[in-house]
């Protein structure tokens, strides 16, 4: 079977109209009062001063307002819960060089397909049972899905409609659920939930047995009931699965058409995207000079942005 047609790149953009109507009715996006809620959202970072943003643009406040149904109250506790969880995992943000972070697609743990669903959304998907906890800690897989949602939230398609995250808990062992304790659960629930500018639309958990009730026990306490019903538990029934996610936007191991693309696909994309590499420097990671593409570093010393 050819390999379908698919395309690396972000989608950086303005949102077609089809989708302008569907921020209208979904996040309460309204053209016509867009920049009053950036502007009060604005005001109130400066009036509450309870987090220093290292961005105040519009664009940028954009991205909160649209993950919390254009409330400006709501996007700005969204915003200082962003801040602070950065504050208390300093580990997963500082000096993270982005294409070190290729070992955990290598190893198949995490990957980020060049397609999308078929409502336009991202897909996150997890192969937990592939990691070794031996070869890489824990963070390590933070810092992979850290910088895929900072990357995800470039794009105006993916801040209005949400992605879909997939975990494959085939080969999960009692050494994988020992890892989960709960001050990492509570790291998860809050980048899922309540501190990241990003609306998780659905999580699929597929390929589960007893040893993930282990794991699962400790995240159930820490979700809302509105959380709680936006997971999906599909056994070893990929049928179950394409009731949410057709066939033809899954890889063929669940049913699907497409093959296994590693996370580094998008690693290799970031090197020559001018654009792309601005805003992730922007966001504090860094890179090697001779990591990425010399046409990039070029312009990128010219407007004089640091590179580590």
């Amino acid at each position: 079977m050819p390999t379908p047609d698919y395309n690396v790149d972000l989608d950086l953009g303005e949102p077609p109209p089809e989708l302008q109507e569907y921020a209208r009715q979904q996040c309460g996006e309204d053209p016509n009062t867009r920049l009053q809620a950036i502007y009060e959202l604005r005001d109130m970072i400066y009036e509450r001063g309870e987090c220093s943003p290292h961005r105040m643009d519009d664009d940028f406040l954009l991205r909160f307002l649209r993950a919390r149904n254009f409330i400006p109250q709501r996007a700005h506790r969204l915003m200082v819960n962003y801040y602070q969880f950065k504050e208390e995992n300093p580990e997963l943000f500082e000096n993270v060089y982005p294409l070190d972070l290729r070992r955990i697609g290598d190893a198949n743990v995490i990957a980020v397909p060049p397609y999308r669903d078929q409502n336009g959304r991202r897909l996150l998907l997890y192969r937990i049972g592939c990691w070794d906890p031996k070869s890489f800690a824990v963070e390590d897989i933070f810092k992979a899905t850290i910088f895929a949602l900072e990357l995800g939230m470039l794009e105006q398609r993916t801040q209005i409609l949400g992605g879909v995250a997939l975990f494959d808990l085939e080969d999960l062992s009692t050494n994988h659920a020992w890892q989960m304790t709960p001050s990492i659960a509570s790291k998860v629930v809050k980048l899922l939930v309540s501190s990241f500018p990003a609306t998780t639309h659905a999580i699929h958990v597929i390929n589960h047995s007893w040893t993930f009730d282990i794991m699962y026990s400790m995240f159930k306490p820490l979700l809302t009931s509105d959380m709680r019903s936006k997971i999906f538990f599909h056994g070893y029934d990929f049928t179950s699965l394409h009731k949410h996610i057709e066939p033809d936007f899954l890889p063929e191991r669940y049913g699907g058409i497409w093959p296994d693309y590693p996370y580094t696909v998008w690693l290799e994309s970031l090197k020559k995207n001018y654009a792309v590499a601005k805003e992730v420097l922007a966001c504090g990671y860094k890179f090697r000079e001779e990591e990425i593409c010399p046409e990039v570093v070029r312009r990128l010393k010219q407007e004089g942005v640091k590179l580590s």
